[in-house]
């Protein structure tokens, strides 16, 4: 089973994730972008590049990181547990929200650098406005992180559309959780999910 979770930096998703790994220590844990050795130098250039990347460039990076994670870690364990730290969720709600790209569009993009591969399950951490102000002052920002808040809140939005037209489309089983719930509450609700 391929479970995905989503949600914008910051939420506590690797927080949930690394709760996760002594209940299911048979699984296989990974992350986007940057799982494999080419994903490490396309992430990098991604988050670091001086050069004003066009939306379009940028989609196809993180494709190409996409593409490669499922060659190299998602195809080899598909008899395993794999739980991910983002997905071609993140992919479409991040791209959508430049405003640039149609959701069916990008779902075909995806579906093809994923070998159609989709994850079965999703845990979604949602944040509120002040969350995300709380969480991002204490950190310093990437280059997509440097976009801001207004941004970040159309991303969320994007993450909701997608995830509702996946549910109701390609019968993904979603879990929507208030990311400012404590971490063992949250923990308790994940395994579940994951165990039904």
């Amino acid at each position: 089973m391929y479970i995905v979770f989503e949600g914008l930096d910051g939420v506590g998703k690797s927080t949930q994730i690394e709760l996760l790994k002594p209940c299911f220590k048979e699984a296989i844990f990974s992350f986007e972008p940057g799982a494999t050795a080419l994903g490490v130098h396309l992430r990098k250039l991604l988050l670091e590049s001086r050069e004003d990347l066009s939306k379009r460039a940028e989609l196809l990076l993180f494709l190409a990181d996409r593409a490669q994670h499922c060659a190299r870690v998602l195809k080899p364990n598909l008899s395993k547990l794999i739980i991910s730290d983002r997905s071609l969720i993140s992919g479409i709600a991040y791209a959508r929200a430049s405003k640039e790209f149609d959701l069916i569009e990008l779902l075909e993009l995806n579906s093809f650098a994923m070998s159609g591969i989709m994850p079965e399950k999703c845990v979604f951490l949602k944040a509120d406005e002040a969350l995300l102000k709380e969480r991002f002052e204490k950190k310093s920002l990437d280059t997509i992180e440097q976009r801001g808040l207004e941004y970040f809140l159309g991303v969320q939005a994007a993450f909701e559309e997608c995830l509702s037209y996946m549910q109701e489309h390609l019968n993904l089983k979603v879990l929507s959780l208030n990311a400012r719930e404590k971490k063992e509450i949250l923990h308790q609700s994940i395994k579940g999910f994951i165990n039904d």
